[in-house]
């Protein structure tokens, strides 16, 4: 099947080419992170997590996602989603491929994460993130694996196929959960200090991740002749609009129970986030262009009427990714950090180098997506022709 890859037009290598060149110019600078070390980003002593954990908290949440379409599909056959599974499935690989490359990156040097997987600790939490990332990447590569086959050759997938997507489904909610407890379990960072993070995780995961998934098939469409279904992506319109109201909802009561109760340590965080705090504000005017998008998104995907027009749900789930991204991306994991338990703000702002290793990161799971739903798309073509 990989030769599938090998074809296509003027775009398709135009794409593969930039995002060949992307990841190139991404590892030339990873190279020099690797040999001067993380000071070239703009990390500090103060906040040690920067774009890169936050890009890796917001891409595995996409990955995650892909069970708001293998659940309805597999578990309660919805046959509407029979185009759209294998969509789903392959977007959750490279997602997972490019959050295992943001830890990696991110560790400064690559023994460390082999420190991890040769002296595992059961009360490390980041050993059981790896395991539970690892395991669903090979759970849904087996599953998209023997079911695209399946599909292929024209029969029913095997029998243990089914017992792989019943593990998936707690599988996907698991990765996202064990994420959040790397943040929740850290007493001195109030900001985190929450019950209610795992399940912020989780809405805000299957809001962006179907919003993401819904631009995706309307491009598939655009630029192939296969097409994932309009009643499908209706549907996924429809998850959207839940997911991203109980994510703003769970939002709210994090603002209602920091600022209700007046605690110090939990009102300054927030007061940095939104509104700067001791004349630094860096991260003031995204998170206000984070509530916009929200406010936005959810007008178009509350109203049927609107939610139903496909250009008007191109606008609001591009609004939900980058509304989630502005806050799990950039907000939530740097402002854990300021102020310090000290009460010291020292701001932090990616640089650029550091700004290229992400897009590097970014392009090589473009890479295999394209890879992917190229492999997917001609497949589906011939058998339909």
């Amino acid at each position: 099947m990989l030769e599938k890859a090998l074809t296509g037009g003027r775009r398709y290598w135009t794409l593969m080419a930039v995002l060949l060149a992307l990841l190139v110019v991404g590892l030339v600078n990873y190279l020099h992170q690797f040999s001067v070390g993380l000071g070239v980003t703009g990390l500090s002593r103060d906040v040690a997590w920067g774009l890169y954990i936050s890009q890796f908290t917001f891409m595995v949440g996409v990955a995650a996602s892909a069970v708001m379409v293998v659940l309805p599909y597999y578990v309660h056959h919805y046959k509407a989603f029979g185009r759209l599974a294998i969509l789903g499935e392959f977007l959750a690989i490279p997602a997972v491929l490019t959050c295992l490359l943001f830890v990696f990156v991110d560790m400064g040097q690559p023994r460390r994460v082999m420190n991890v997987l040769l002296y595992p600790s059961p009360r490390s939490v980041m050993f059981w993130d790896l395991i539970s990332l690892n395991g669903y990447l090979v759970l849904n590569v087996l599953i998209s694996r023997a079911t695209f086959r399946a599909e292929r050759a024209g029969r029913p997938p095997p029998g243990w196929v089914k017992a792989m997507v019943y593990l998936s489904i707690p599988w996907a909610v698991s990765i996202h959960t064990v994420t959040a407890f790397l943040y929740a379990g850290l007493s001195a960072r109030p900001f985190w200090l929450t019950a209610i993070l795992a399940p912020r995780f989780l809405a805000s995961a299957f809001a962006s991740g179907p919003s993401l998934l819904i631009l995706l098939a309307l491009v598939v469409r655009r630029v192939s002749r296969f097409d994932p279904g309009r009643e499908a992506v209706a549907k996924l319109g429809e998850i959207v609009a839940y997911a991203m109201s109980v994510n703003v909802f769970f939002v709210g009561l994090e603002l209602f129970t920091a600022l209700y109760s007046g605690i110090p340590d939990h009102v300054e965080h927030f007061t940095y986030l939104f509104v700067g705090l001791h004349g630094h504000s860096i991260l003031a005017p995204w998170m206000w262009a984070s509530l916009v998008l929200a406010a936005l998104s959810l007008v178009l995907l509350l109203v049927p009427r609107l939610r139903r027009n496909e250009t008007l749900l191109v606008v609001a789930s591009v609004s939900v990714v980058a509304s989630l991204w502005i806050d799990k991306g950039l907000g939530m994991v740097v402002t854990g950090f300021v102020p310090s338990p000290l009460g010291h703000v020292t701001e932090y702002w990616p640089t650029g180098r550091e700004t290229l290793i992400v897009l590097g990161v970014y392009a090589l799971g473009g890479l295999v997506l394209t890879v992917l739903y190229k492999i997917a798309i001609a497949t589906r073509e011939e058998l339909e022709a």
